[in-house]
């Protein structure tokens, strides 16, 4: 595993002369039955400055974020705190939505988690898109917007179809935050820090970066090489569903007055990121219990299909059929990712956790080198077991 998985990423940081490098940085781990079986940081963490990329280099995670929120709602979960069929009225009272028709139906805290509330986010429609016209943030600029405000806005636009009958990857998690931060009587980054980063011994990843200086620069792929991130970066891309466009602010991780993304707004380090994994590979301990995992686990999206071959969970999607996702995986995978170039998977009937955490965007989300990196893992378990 060792050779080949250098070699994926050496080739992308590296490539031969002639072909275009696609990433600036990564850290990728992989581990089985919890022992690590690789570990590699490299490239760089901030290109101009010649600063290599660590292993402990922090990355804006994006929508990474969402599997912690996922956790602490499972622990409230746990708890008895909240229940999947609980209306999120209860605690968000204002949040009400409308349908085309002027209804307003019930909002789960079920809804949230499987995105499938009727909600949507910025870049998934087009640029004279409700959102855009309510000016909702998706949590990755610098709006200057409170939390009620932007709740407001997004309440303001009408559901797409009524809550339980579709998926649409949204700002539900954005919502689910809102909630816990209620149910908390705190705001998130306290409950998150409470619920689950503190259990786990977590004390570089959160909401608020504790050095800056540390934190990986954003690049974005280009030609003849990755660029370094705008200020304000605008990335549109309708063959990856970004119609309406991802509006990056790199600064945003710095500026304190801006509101806890539940959706995209945290700080943190792959190895982090891989402590969470190992509760979802293990049963849910020290957080919560198999019961309730397996809530997070089902397959919420019914006869739909969230991509080819895959259902959708809680804020992750879940491999159905590997042929049709012309994936390697094992069915009952579940993984996600972050715009700024991030991916993860679980495969349970491997036993295994992969954690790629780039800052290049979008290739370490959907680029060649998580489907390289992917490929060479199961390739080098097949010939292991042979």
């Amino acid at each position: 595993m060792q050779r080949s998985l250098d070699r994926v990423i050496e080739e992308a940081i590296w490539p031969e002369a002639g072909l275009t490098p696609t990433i600036v940085g990564t850290v990728v781990l992989v581990s089985q039955c919890g022992k690590r079986l690789y570990q590699r940081a490299a490239g760089y963490a901030d290109r101009e400055n010649q600063i290599p990329m660590m292993m402990d280099t922090p990355f804006r995670l994006s929508s990474v974020t969402k599997s912690f929120v996922t956790a602490a709602a499972g622990v409230l979960l746990e708890q008895g705190r909240i229940g999947l069929d609980d209306p999120i009225t209860k605690w968000l009272p204002d949040f009400t939505p409308s349908l085309p028709d002027g209804s307003q139906p019930d909002i789960t805290i079920a809804h949230l988690l499987s995105h499938s509330a009727g909600l949507n986010y910025g870049f998934s429609e087009e640029p004279d898109g409700p959102y855009h016209q309510s000016g909702v943030s998706d949590g990755l600029d610098i709006s200057g917007l409170t939390l009620e405000e932007n709740l407001r806005r997004i309440a303001s636009a009408p559901l797409l179809y009524p809550p339980g009958t579709s998926i649409q990857y949204s700002v539900a998690t954005d919502v689910l935050g809102a909630v816990i931060a209620q149910v908390c009587a705190t705001n998130l980054a306290d409950a998150i820090r409470q619920l689950v980063t503190e259990p786990l011994g977590i004390i570089n990843s959160g909401f608020i970066v504790s050095e800056p200086e540390r934190l990986a620069v954003p690049y974005v792929n280009s030609s003849p090489e990755p660029r370094k991130m705008e200020a304000d970066e605008w990335l549109v891309d309708p063959e990856a569903g970004i119609a309406g466009g991802i509006h990056f602010s790199p600064g945003r991780a710095l500026e304190s007055g801006e509101f806890f993304s539940g959706g995209a707004g945290m700080v943190g380090t792959a190895e982090d990121v891989e402590r969470l994994l190992q509760v979802f590979r293990t049963g849910g301990h020290p957080l919560f219990g198999k019961q309730t995992l397996n809530q997070l686990l089902t397959d919420r999206a019914g006869d739909l299909e969230f991509n080819p071959g895959w259902g959708f969970a809680s804020s992750w999607q879940v491999l159905r059929d590997p042929l049709l996702a012309n994936s390697p995986q094992s069915p009952g995978t579940i993984g996600w990712g972050g715009v700024y170039g991030h991916s993860w998977f679980i495969d349970f009937e491997q036993d295994l956790s992969v954690v790629v955490m780039t800052n290049t965007s979008l290739e370490g989300l959907f680029g060649e080198f998580i489907e390289d990196i992917r490929d060479a893992v199961y390739m080098a378990l097949l010939a292991k077991a042979s």
